[in-house]
């Protein structure tokens, strides 16, 4: 059995939430990005209240801000996850998925949920992402 060289990477300080959970906004395993709880905010200032698709498309972009943290991009997004806390918005977040997301076509899940940690909250999405060779270019803990 050979041994695998596992590099870690941690993107954090964009979620108020951050510390009261401890956790970050995305973690680097291998050539394997993780981002979860990507939500409709700028600093502490919701954005898109009441509109289903603003929202998805902000969460969206925290998402994928993360992921340029480590020079990674939609295109090499694999699998999202949405979280949504109404049926009805479900044809809304799938137009601002499909805007971003059309021509790379990953696995996708959307779950409707009975609320998220904000109650103006209508999406959260969570993003993973892949690129061979990202572990050599992620040292030290940090991208």
């Amino acid at each position: 059995m050979t041994e695998r060289q596992v590099v870690r990477g941690r993107v954090g300080g964009v979620s108020p939430w951050e510390e009261v959970f401890g956790s970050v906004q995305a973690v680097a395993v291998g050539d394997h990005v993780h981002v979860a709880g990507a939500r409709p905010f700028q600093g502490r200032a919701l954005i898109g209240e009441g509109d289903p698709y603003e929202q998805a498309i902000a969460s969206f972009r925290v998402g994928l801000d993360a992921l340029a943290a480590y020079g990674l991009t939609a295109d090499d997004v694999v699998r999202t996850r949405m979280y949504l806390t109404h049926a009805r918005d479900v044809d809304a977040v799938a137009r601002a998925h499909r805007e971003l997301f059309e021509n790379v076509r990953p696995v996708a899940a959307m779950v409707v949920v009975q609320g998220l940690i904000d109650p103006r909250m209508l999406v959260e999405v969570e993003l993973d992402a892949h690129r061979p060779g990202l572990a050599s270019t992620v040292e030290g803990g940090q991208p």
